[in-house]
């Protein structure tokens, strides 16, 4: 398969500091309060347990990491980063008002820090396909999560059910531009966000590109709302 282009870095890193501080709000409103729910399933389909090791990338606001520590608890530990410094600076107050502890670092889910095999779970909700190299970001995903350990990925897909097939590119293309401008100031970012939601490969196309990275024992999928969104789950291969 061909190498898959991501958008360029400064770009997307200029975009998301244009919208931080209204992103929840805009997320919010585009999603009717769902992407709370399907974060929730990430994590529960991930298999954390309390004590467990996780690092969330591209973690924006810090939502997905701090899903993450309510499962993992005191005895576990929880990392979220991100490359966008207007982003993540939002993170760590969300984490106090919840009166619990997280680690939040500015960092490239391209060129991760960690060393190999540092955590249980890696996850990244709704980022690869902002990523200039997603096989790249895959790859440093697995390279510090655990042998037997998880990759997670949600990302939007192609909608499949017949009663939404027709409904939701609708709402995707013309509405949540304007819903996302209106909250956001910035209609462009979210007409953005709309066309590279549709660009993107799902389901097995992605997969393909999970493969590639040939650190994968197994890889599985389930689907959202009718294929809105799908949910990966990358098992990383053990070293013998």
């Amino acid at each position: 398969m061909s190498k898959l282009a991501g958008p360029e870095a400064k770009k997307i890193k200029n975009l998301f500091g244009g919208i931080a501080n209204t992103y929840d709000r805009a997320n919010d409103v585009i999603t009717f309060g769902m992407a709370r729910r399907w974060r929730k399933k990430l994590v529960k389909w991930s298999g954390a347990q309390p004590g467990m090791s996780v690092l969330d990338c591209a973690t924006g606001t810090g939502d997905l990491a701090l899903n993450f520590k309510s499962v993992v608890g005191k005895t576990g530990h929880v990392v979220g980063s991100d490359f966008c410094p207007e982003m993540i600076a939002l993170a760590p107050d969300k984490a106090k008002k919840q009166n619990t502890e997280v680690t939040f670092q500015i960092e490239d889910v391209t060129e991760l820090s960690p060393k190999d095999n540092s955590f249980d779970i890696t996850s990244i909700a709704y980022g690869i396909r902002n990523v200039q190299d997603p096989k790249k970001g895959l790859s440093e995903m697995a390279r510090v999560t655990k042998p037997g350990g998880k990759v997670m990925v949600i990302e939007t897909g192609e909608i499949t059910t017949p009663i939404f097939k027709h409904l939701i590119p609708i709402y995707f293309n013309f509405i949540v531009p304007l819903l996302g401008g209106f909250v956001s100031g910035n209609k462009e970012a979210y007409d953005y966000l709309n066309k590279s939601s549709s660009q993107f490969p799902c389901k097995e196309e992605f997969v393909e590109i999970m493969k590639s990275t040939e650190m994968f024992s197994e890889i599985e999928y389930i689907s959202i709302m009718g294929g809105a969104s799908y949910i990966y789950k990358g098992t990383v291969k053990s070293l013998t």
